[in-house]
C-alpha cells in the first residue's frame, strides 16, 4: 500500500514543534524530501525475502521492513524519523547499534506513537501506558532495551547528534495485529472495521485529511439511533459508544466533538469533516464485543466549498 500523505500534512512535518514542546523540535528538515514515497512497484521488487536498505534523513518517514542507518556528516539538533505500517500492524524497532555521546548533549529516544507541537497519537486517554512510559532514553541508563515494540501502526524516534561519524542502525520489522485499535491511515480513502473484544478501553481511527465517512454498521447493543451531538447532550452515559471528531491538530482528545452514536444501527449514516482531521472513536466498557464498520474519502475541493447537510460549521472549513 503506497504511502500517500496529504501536502498540507508533510509542510506539518517540516514545522514540527517549532514552538513549545520539550520532547522534539524539527526546525530544519535539509534539502531533500523528508517522505520515503513508495510506490507498489518496489514493494514487489523486496517482497521477495529481499531486505531493504537505505541511510536515513535527519527528518525521514518510513512505512516499510528494512535496515535502516543514520551517520552524522555534520551537526544534526533537531531530526526525527516516523513510522507507519498498515492498519492491522504493529511496528518492532531493533536497535542494532547505537553510537552517540550523551555527555556531549547527544539523544536518541523513542516514542509509542507519534507527538507532533506537543500534541500525540494516541491520546494520552486512549493509550494502555501512561506518557512516561511511552518514551524509551538511550540516555537514560546502561540498560536500555534494543528492541521497542510499538502499541499501535505508528510510532517515532528523535534524536540529536553533535559529533560527525557518530550515529545509529536500526531494523524494522511488523507483525500481525489481530485487534487493532489505534491506527493512523496512510491513505485518504479506504475502508475499516474496528473490532473491540470485551475490553475496557478507547481505540481512536484517525484520518489525516477532509473525508466523507459513512458507517455501515454499528454493534453496540443497544437500540437504533444517531444524533448530532449538542452542547451538553451526548453518550457520556451510555458506557459504550462511538464518536466523530474534527480538527487540524494530531491529539484526538483536543478535537472538536462533531457526533455521537449512542446506539447500534445498520447503516448507512455519512457525514463530511472538512478539518485537517478526521477521527472516528470508540469508547469501550468492556462489558459487551463493539464493533464498527466504516468507510472514507477525501473531499474534493469542490465539496468543501458546496456545504450541505451534515456539514461541520465554519470552525474547520474557513481553515482548509
Amino acid at each position: 500500500m503506497p504511502l500517500r500523505l496529504p501536502y498540507h500534512f508533510v509542510l506539518i512535518f517540516l514545522a514540527a514543534l517549532e514552538g513549545e514542546s520539550r520532547y522534539l523540535e524539527v526546525r530544519d528538515g535539509g534539502e531533500d524530501e523528508p517522505f520515503l514515497l513508495l510506490d507498489a512497484q518496489l514493494k514487489r521488487e523486496i517482497s521477495d525475502g529481499q531486505i531493504y536498505r537505505r541511510a536515513l534523513r535527519c527528518l525521514d518517514m518510513l512505512s516499510i521492513e528494512g535496515q535502516f542507518t543514520f551517520t552524522a556528516e555534520q551537526p544534526q539538533l533537531h531530526c526525527a524519523t516516523f513510522f507507519i505500517a498498515d492498519p492491522e500492524e504493529l511496528i518492532t524497532i531493533d536497535f542494532d547499534f547505537v553510537n552517540i555521546n550523551c555527555e556531549a548533549g547527544d539523544f536518541l529516544k523513542v516514542f509509542d506513537g507519534w507527538i507532533l507541537k506537543g500534541e500525540k497519537f494516541p491520546s494520552s486517554l486512549d493509550h494502555p501506558l501512561p506518557t512516561s512510559k511511552r518514551y524509551v532514553d538511550f540516555c537514560d541508563g546502561d540498560h536500555v532495551r534494543s528492541t521497542i515494540k510499538s502499541s499501535q501502526n505508528v510510532a517515532m524516534i528523535f534524536f540529536r547528534i553533535h559529533d560527525p561519524g557518530n550515529g545509529f542502525a536500526l531494523t524494522i520489522k511488523k507483525k500481525t495485529n489481530l485487534f487493532p485499535c489505534n491506527v493512523i491511515s496512510q491513505t485518504p480513502a479506504g475502508r475499516f472495521t474496528m473490532v473491540i473484544p470485551h475490553q475496557h478501553r478507547n481505540c481512536s481511527f484517525s484520518i489525516i485529511y477532509p473525508v466523507a465517512i459513512k458507517i455501515s454498521d454499528l454493534m453496540l447493543g443497544h437500540l437504533n439511533g444517531l444524533r448530532l451531538k449538542k452542547p451538553a447532550a451526548g453518550c457520556g452515559g451510555m458506557g459504550d459508544f462511538v464518536e466523530l471528531l474534527g480538527g487540524n491538530g494530531l491529539d484526538p482528545s483536543r478535537m472538536f466533538p462533531v457526533a455521537d452514536l449512542c446506539h447500534s444501527f445498520h447503516g448507512p449514516a455519512q457525514m463530511k469533516i472538512g478539518c485537517d482531521n478526521t477521527v472516528l472513536r470508540m469508547v469501550s466498557s468492556g462489558k459487551h464485543i463493539n464493533r464498527v464498520t466504516f468507510e472514507y474519502h477525501q473531499l474534493e475541493q469542490h465539496e468543501l466549498t458546496n456545504r450541505e447537510e451534515n456539514s461541520l460549521e465554519e470552525f474547520c472549513f474557513s481553515s482548509v
